[in-house]
């Protein structure tokens, strides 16, 4: 699934599509467009612009759009749900994400952009839980999970009795992680999923803080979300990498969710 490792890799493919004059928007799927955004709206905020800077806020890409004369004129939001792609000029970077199929069709085309040299800007969406929206609130995401600190982590676990899977999925809170980077992070740091996120100890919030950003950078290098050490154990009936437990399948913060209920307390 796209998380911020997938979106970054989206922002980076992006950038390819920096100040080039948008000729034409294609939106034929009205529902796939949120917060009020609809097909004439965006031709009329879109064609004849282009994007000066592609960025990422946890699993939001933000295109800034520029006017002819290079002066601000909004802001492209793309979000890409559990299974979306993007693709510059029809070459994508990921090809595989956990819950899509592992080809593409025109059909899944939900939003695209084409642009006055030839090329264009697509996002593909077999599931159609991604999004498309003009001008998004960027101030209601949470704090960057790939920089925050400990004290933000603190000041975001210290508050809230809810399970501490669920309150590292709010992207309200935290922004970026998703179920698969959740499940990686927890089971390295030790840490039971549906323990309340404010009933961890210092040493263990700095276990956690170490173990989030380590993940992240870690499975970045490798290459995405789904590249994690207990990734190919996310199956009923398997056990734990580490010490062979029988792993634990639940529903935590509404996801599926696999732990190992010997070293994860």
């Amino acid at each position: 699934m796209p998380e911020l490792i997938e979106v970054e890799l989206y922002r980076q493919l992006a950038e390819g599509a920096l100040d080039r004059t948008i000729s034409a928007v294609d939106a034929p799927d009205a529902w796939y467009l949120k917060r009020g955004t609809t097909a004439e709206a965006l031709r009329a905020a879109l064609e004849g612009r282009s994007f000066s800077a592609a960025r990422r806020i946890g699993k939001r890409l933000l295109l800034d759009v520029v006017d002819d004369r290079g002066q601000p004129a909004g802001v492209l939001g793309l979000h890409f749900g559990m299974a979306g792609r993007l693709l510059v000029d029809d070459t994508g970077p990921i090809e595989r994400l956990e819950y899509a199929p592992d080809r593409s069709e025109p059909k899944w085309d939900r939003f695209a952009l084409r642009f006055d040299d030839g090329g264009d800007l697509r996002m593909q969406d077999p599931r159609r839980l991604g999004a498309v929206e003009l001008d998004p609130d960027e101030a209601g995401l949470g704090l960057e999970a790939s920089t925050i600190t400990p004290a933000g982590l603190k000041a975001v676990l210290g508050t809230s009795n809810a399970p501490l899977k669920a309150r590292l999925l709010n992207q309200d809170h935290i922004a970026g992680i998703g179920n698969l980077l959740v499940d990686e992070m927890l089971w390295r740091a030790g840490l039971d999923p549906a323990r309340p996120a404010s009933d961890l100890d210092p040493n263990e919030l700095r276990r956690l803080h170490r173990h989030l950003r380590s993940t992240i950078a870690e499975l970045t290098r490798r290459g995405g979300s789904h590249t994690g050490d207990l990734h190919l154990a996310r199956v009923r009936g398997s056990t734990c990498p580490r010490d062979g437990a029988p792993l634990e399948r639940r529903r935590v913060g509404g996801r599926t969710t696999y732990s190992c209920p010997r070293h994860q307390h």
